[in-house]
């Protein structure tokens, strides 16, 4: 993924300077394994090059010893782009990074679920407080503009409520289970097309559509919530029968995010007429707001790309922030 925001912003640097009046800077950029610094610039091409020929970017220069959280610490820059892992038992090391970087007063964009899984509201208030900004538009449907549609497009209206397929992996794996396919089947074809997490107890078990209908209920209802209110049931005991059964009501079985008083992920039945009902790798979410009843945002889900072009719209975000100020 951060590869693809390196060819993006590669690609776009022309376009961005004639249309915003910005040429971003990457001045470093570290992984497991070690990182590179440059506070001129460094160079994304090479620097995807070292990625792919050694497996980690601390060939990029000869001093091979900096760690993520050495380089935050020491270079001069004015956003932190989290890209790591999300992990949900700890959400290390993304939450370090996040933190350490708000305090030294950097701005910050995360497409790392883990640390707003876990501590949302706290995150929020330490950027109040250090007076920068979090934002996190890729953690939640990719490229797919959910969170700032929420926010903006519908800012005049009170969200009420919203139910949401969230998890593109399971849909996958559902919509082969309605065309006959048993779930071993369907998960194997899913592996096979590199869309189950190494760890697939993160999409089968609900984790990962948990952890965006957190982000979603903080962000847009203003709850206060964080991943132990979640009531979550994964997709792994449904049956081709109960698909079958759903099937004569004209309805498909499909894993539900759900903010209705009480928030829950969990597989349902729904209409196959309903807007909500996609299939494939689709998310498709629908918010109920007071007077202009429901409306749904359909698109792609995780990807790359998708990711990289939600991060560039939240740095723009950031740039329109504090030149308003």
């Amino acid at each position: 993924m951060a590869q693809s925001l390196a060819k993006l912003l590669v690609s776009r640097s022309d376009d961005l300077y004639a249309k915003y009046g910005i040429k971003p800077r990457v001045v470093a950029a570290f992984d497991k394994k070690g990182g590179a610094v440059e506070q001129s610039g460094l160079d994304l091409n090479r620097l995807v090059e070292v990625k792919k020929k050694h497996g980690s970017i601390k060939n990029y220069d000869k001093i091979k010893s900096r760690t993520g959280l050495d380089i935050i610490n020491n270079v001069e820059a004015d956003v932190l782009i989290e890209t790591t892992a999300s992990n949900y038992k700890d959400a290390e090391p993304g939450m370090t990074h996040i933190v350490s970087a708000m305090k030294k007063g950097m701005h910050v964009i995360s497409v790392n679920k883990g640390p707003l899984a876990l501590a949302f509201p706290s995150l929020m208030e330490l950027a109040s407080y250090n007076r920068v900004l979090l934002r996190f538009s890729g953690t939640v449907g990719g490229g797919t503009p959910i969170l700032n549609y929420a926010k903006n497009s519908l800012s005049g209206e009170q969200i009420i409520s919203f139910a949401g397929i969230l998890n593109g992996t399971t849909n996958y794996i559902l919509t082969n289970m309605g065309r006959g396919m048993s779930f071993a089947a369907a998960l194997k074809d899913a592996r096979s097309r590199g869309y189950v997490e190494a760890d697939e107890s993160l999409d089968l078990d609900g984790f990962d559509a948990a952890a965006k209908l957190v982000i979603l209920a903080n962000w847009i209802m203003g709850m206060k919530v964080t991943m132990p209110d979640i009531q979550r049931t994964g997709i792994r005991r449904v049956t081709t029968a109960d698909i079958r059964e759903a099937a004569k009501k004209k309805c498909a079985v499909k894993l539900i995010a759900s903010c209705n008083k009480e928030l829950v992920v969990s597989p349902r039945e729904i209409s196959t007429e309903d807007p909500l009902c996609v299939n494939g790798t689709l998310n498709a979410i629908s918010f109920t707001s007071e007077h202009s009843g429901t409306q749904t945002i359909i698109g792609r889900g995780a990807g790359g790309t998708e990711t990289a072009s939600s991060i560039l719209r939240d740095l723009l975000d950031i740039r329109k922030e504090i030149t308003r100020d």
